[in-house]
């Protein structure tokens, strides 16, 4: 269950509950179910805050959103100093690949979104382009930009 992850390492809280293994969530305060999906999103969650600088207090995990009277689910959306969204990640098992259909998932969201950053991220292979709105267009970045650089620019 356990993969070794293109993420710098953290030490999460797992415990055994009647035979399955959780993982503790500090954003939403509880032990969630251990899926290879849910690893990607703890530590994706850690490397955020503590290398990327994501203030804590600024991310949501798992909420939903109406799109086209369906609701949907995100995995994270980071806001802005100013209380607007601006990154939306979608995380998915380490033996997924990334192909255009995730891309078109979390594109999808950022519909109703609109934020200026998308990561699509399987733990081992991590993409991120910034949205130009206006123009319609978008460009993949070499790096995820760090909490300074999407507060400045969102």
């Amino acid at each position: 269950m356990i993969h070794q992850l293109n993420l710098p390492e953290f030490k999460p809280r797992i415990r055994d509950d009647s035979g399955k293994k959780e993982i503790f969530d500090r954003f939403r305060k509880k032990f969630i179910r251990l899926t290879p999906e849910e690893w990607v999103r703890q530590h994706f969650l850690d490397f955020m805050v503590t290398r990327l600088k994501f203030p804590a207090s600024l991310i949501v995990v798992e909420a939903s959103l109406i799109f086209n009277g369906m609701t949907k689910r995100f995995d994270i959306l980071a806001y802005n100093t100013s209380g607007n969204p601006c990154l939306v990640v979608e995380c998915k098992a380490p033996s997924r690949e990334i192909t255009q259909d995730v891309f078109d998932q979390v594109a999808i969201y950022n519909m109703t979104l609109a934020v200026n950053y998308l990561v699509v991220t399987n733990g081992l292979t991590h993409y991120c382009c910034r949205i130009d709105h206006q123009a319609r267009a978008y460009t993949f970045l070499k790096e995820i930009p760090t909490f300074e650089i999407v507060n400045r620019t969102s």
